[in-house]
């Protein structure tokens, strides 16, 4: 087997960029779609994860609203939740029309990430003895003055390695965002792998690239957990 791997510094079309300006471009991308998805899964993850612990009848109706989030979000396929966000939701909220794909993408991935995360975020705080929530309120601070130094330092601890792992998937399910012509790793090597017919290198680049993004992950990770003395 013969490897030819001058291609990429072919111009597609006899235009600029080059497959390898192309794809360090959609290696961009990539990343855009795996950040912000995250940043959304783990604000509205945490949020909807802690409303699912509370306490109280007169929270009931939060709870339950919580949960149903949850089931929604996670038993609907990723793929699925993409095309109803770019297909569906625009024409049930009019102003998602202005949104471009790439913010769409985001959403799905985000939400679809956060049921997983509220998951973590209830088993974490389930696990935590029972006193602890008393004992901070004994103290004289608030709900959220116990959630925030008191409950969630501990929760975090617990959650890391889950959330370690939710970080690293969030990279790899980046790439449905093909699905709506953003222009990120799998769509790059599904257009350029046409045009080329260099099929073996162009996968063997984009899922080295998919690797190296998530073992990069992995090991950001782990040093926040090491800063935080957890590791």
């Amino acid at each position: 087997m013969s490897w030819h791997w001058e291609f990429l510094f072919d111009d597609p079309g006899g235009a600029d960029p080059t497959y390898w300006q192309w794809m360090l471009s959609a290696w961009g991308w990539t990343l855009a779609v795996a950040g912000l998805a995250w940043c959304v899964a783990l604000v509205a993850g945490t949020a909807v994860g802690l409303v699912r612990t509370w306490r109280g009848d007169d929270r009931g109706w939060a709870a339950n609203l919580a949960g149903l989030w949850v089931e929604v979000f996670r038993n609907i396929p990723l793929l699925v939740q993409v095309f109803l966000w770019y297909h569906v939701m625009p024409m049930a909220l009019p102003v998602l029309r202005h949104f471009s794909p790439f913010l769409l993408a985001v959403l799905a991935l985000g939400f679809f990430t956060s049921a997983r995360i509220a998951e973590q975020v209830r088993s974490g705080m389930a696990s935590l003895a029972r006193g602890q929530r008393t004992a901070a309120t004994a103290l004289g601070l608030s709900t959220w003055q116990s959630f925030r130094f008191v409950l969630l330092p501990q929760v975090a601890r617990i959650m890391w390695p889950a959330l370690t792992s939710e970080a690293m998937s969030i990279v790899k399910n980046s790439s449905v965002a093909f699905a709506v012509s953003v222009s990120e790793l799998t769509l790059f090597a599904m257009q350029a792998q046409e045009e080329t017919s260099r099929g073996i290198e162009v996968y063997l680049l984009v899922t080295g690239l998919y690797a190296l993004t998530a073992l990069a992950v992995n090991r950001l990770m782990a040093a926040l957990a090491a800063k935080a003395a957890w590791a």
